[in-house]
């Protein structure tokens, strides 16, 4: 229930201590604040932390495959070792909620690492934030307060509550979510579109939390995703919403996250393609689609759909799958990350079988100012 004005008043007096919370910490408090993250409802004791490790599970037997943890140093660990509430103040200093202590333990990292970024590589930025965060977590319930607003670019909806209010108001029934951190292209553009022909409706979900330093900027990806949402799909079955959380690069596991969190928002069926939230060669290419096996039929509460890799075969004429496409290498039209970030560096186009001209026009004139 939302915080009122004289609980909130309560919740202040006293004057408990207060902590300078990160992006990271104040997207996870947004997002368990509007139901986001259930059935988790809390930063998780280190009980829950293990056991979500080991089985993908909390110990109340729900599925969670990503424990939500509030790192912190040991020198404020200790200075809290005895308040009953801490309140969490965003960049500018305002008070955004109130995390009711319960616990605070120290973080076993390593543990922590192994089972969810399958790696204690500190070049993984998974491992890396981990390293940095903090060895000890807090834990226990939170609580937003009134008038306090998370800002995240772009103008999107993204709470959980309004985007599953705006699918109900459009009367869809089935709908298929996109989670994406990178500019539509067309390969991304045949998956989202195939899906949408088995629903009602399409929300296209980016995530627009904190990411990698070399990850496409949110405000770019939003160009691209405007422009091309406006001249190639169809207004009455697409909505394009933001995803406030951040990035874990967990692979697998975060796919499953992904789509948990998506059920939150009201949709029904989740595109999982190939290397979902991977990063580097820590993930195999579809070890992201074979973890969703490793729950019961109908245990997340929200479909999968899965796709191939995705190419241009020039015999073909358009986009295809290996599926579809008898055709050999020779035919199909692949282009790296690294040969795109290329061309947009020396000012050309990739090519329309790789990207609509629109968007590709606006990460050219995007590479021109880095």
């Amino acid at each position: 229930m939302p915080v009122t004005a004289d609980e909130a008043a309560g919740l202040l007096a006293g004057n408990p201590p207060a902590v300078d919370a990160t992006f990271r910490h104040l997207s996870d408090l947004f997002l368990l604040a509007e139901d986001g993250y259930l059935p988790v409802r809390g930063f998780l004791p280190g009980r829950e932390v293990k056991h979500v490790c080991e089985t993908m599970h909390l110990t109340t037997g729900e599925p969670w495959s990503i424990p939500i943890v509030f790192p912190v140093d040991e020198a404020l660990a200790a200075s809290l070792n005895k308040a009953e509430r801490v309140v969490l103040n965003d960049a500018d200093g305002t008070p955004a909620g109130v995390l009711h202590i319960e616990e605070i333990f120290k973080l076993d990292r390593s543990h922590y690492a192994r089972h969810i970024f399958r790696t204690e590589d500190d070049k993984h930025p998974g491992v890396q934030w981990l390293a940095e965060a903090g060895e000890y977590s807090l834990a226990g319930p939170i609580q937003a307060l009134p008038g306090w607003e998370f800002k995240i670019p772009g103008g999107l909806p993204f709470s959980p509550r309004k985007v599953k209010a705006a699918i109900i108001e459009r009367g869809w029934k089935r709908v298929v979510g996109f989670q994406t951190r990178n500019p539509i292209h067309r390969a991304h553009e045949f998956c989202t579109k195939i899906a949408l022909e088995t629903a009602d409706g399409l929300v296209i979900h980016p995530l627009l939390g904190e990411t990698k330093s070399d990850d496409t900027p949110a405000e770019v990806r939003l160009a691209c995703y405007k422009a091309l949402i406006e001249k190639y799909y169809s207004p009455n079955h697409t909505l394009l919403a933001g995803f406030p959380a951040w990035m874990r690069y967990a692979g697998p596991r975060e796919a499953i996250f992904h789509a948990q969190v998506r059920k939150n928002y009201g949709i029904t069926h989740f595109i999982v393609g190939r290397d979902h939230a991977g990063v580097g060669n820590y993930y195999g290419p579809f070890d992201a689609q074979q973890i969703f096996s490793d729950f019961k039929p109908g245990e997340l509460g929200i479909e999968p759909i899965f796709f191939d890799m995705v190419h241009y075969c020039k015999v073909c004429g358009g986009m295809a799958s290996p599926k579809t496409c008898p055709h050999g290498k020779e035919d199909q039209v692949f282009l790296s990350g690294t040969a795109v970030r290329q061309m947009l560096k020396e000012g050309k186009l990739p090519p329309a079988e790789f990207t609509r001209p629109e968007v590709a026009a606006i990460l050219v004139e995007a590479a021109k100012l880095e």
